[in-house]
């Protein structure tokens, strides 16, 4: 009897692990993104290189840093059980949308802002992080505001939702990049007055060039989540339970001040925005 009992409990056993993943995610349907994810054994993730503490390619470490990068992670360590099956793939404002409808990537953690347009194509995550748009000038400058900036070069990204905001200010010659590293060389160089993109983007670039500076008041509101291929919801379950996770444990403040915080010397850290907030910013 005890021989059956333990016979029993061997299949039962044998059953569950082959009806899940190494990380406790139950196996997805076949030929959903999920389920090709979990047979590969890596998640791949699009991640900016370019960007001090949200996506940046250490080049002493040659391993890819920040708050976007922390994310990727946590979302493998859910998947298998393991956070370093990740593989990261560059991927610049432009490419983002593209790598995601093409399969080069299975989600998209980019300082990605979610908005109605790119709704059309894609999926989004639950919103991780909150920015607002402002502006990096270097010390000599005397721009101090976005209404400052009338025939003035004001560099930011192709297909961004920066240059879309720049846009409500026609007098501005926006010249248009495609990475901030370039736009970061061109304003030192003096061929720009200044960039503009999300501010926690640009407090990174400060934070490595101590020549520039962040100036202006927020004149936008940057509701960041991961982007995910329309059509895949085990896969997208799968990153808000990460989201969600990482905000009711207190981890999302711990990356925070990891990635961020110690990074910049800010000393209070903020609380992690509600998972409905961009439903907020998009409501007519």
């Amino acid at each position: 009897m005890r021989k059956l009992l333990l016979l029993t409990a061997l299949c039962l056993l044998g059953s569950s692990l082959a009806c899940n993943g190494a990380g406790g995610v139950p196996l997805a349907a076949p030929g959903t993104l999920l389920r090709k994810i979990q047979d590969r054994g890596s998640l791949i993730v699009g991640v900016k290189f370019d960007q001090p503490t949200f996506g940046y390619l250490n080049p002493q470490t040659n391993s890819v840093e920040g708050f976007d990068a922390a994310v990727a992670h946590e979302i493998a360590g859910y998947i298998f059980g393991d956070a370093r099956k990740v593989v990261f793939k560059e991927a610049q404002s432009k490419d983002r949308i593209p790598f995601l409808k093409d399969g080069a990537v299975d989600l998209v953690l980019a300082t990605m802002t979610i908005n109605d347009d790119r709704l059309k194509d894609i999926d989004f995550s639950a919103v991780y992080y909150v920015a607002g748009q402002r502006l990096l000038v270097s010390h000599e400058s005397s721009l101090t505001s976005i209404a400052d900036t009338d025939g003035k070069k004001i560099g930011t990204a192709r297909g961004s939702t920066s240059a879309a905001n720049l846009a409500q200010f026609p007098g501005a010659q926006v010249v248009l990049f495609d990475g901030y590293a370039d736009a970061v060389k061109a304003l030192i160089a003096g061929q720009l007055d200044a960039i503009s993109t999300d501010d926690t983007i640009l407090y990174g670039f400060a934070y490595q060039n101590p020549a520039l500076q962040v100036v202006g008041a927020q004149f936008s509101y940057e509701p960041y989540g991961a982007g995910v291929q329309k059509n895949q919801p085990d896969l997208l379950a799968v990153v808000n339970n990460v989201v969600k996770n990482l905000k009711a444990s207190g981890k999302w403040k711990t990356i925070w001040k990891s990635e961020i915080g110690d990074k910049l010397r800010i000393l209070s850290l903020p609380d992690p925005p509600a998972d409905d907030w961009h439903k907020q910013v998009l409501a007519p």
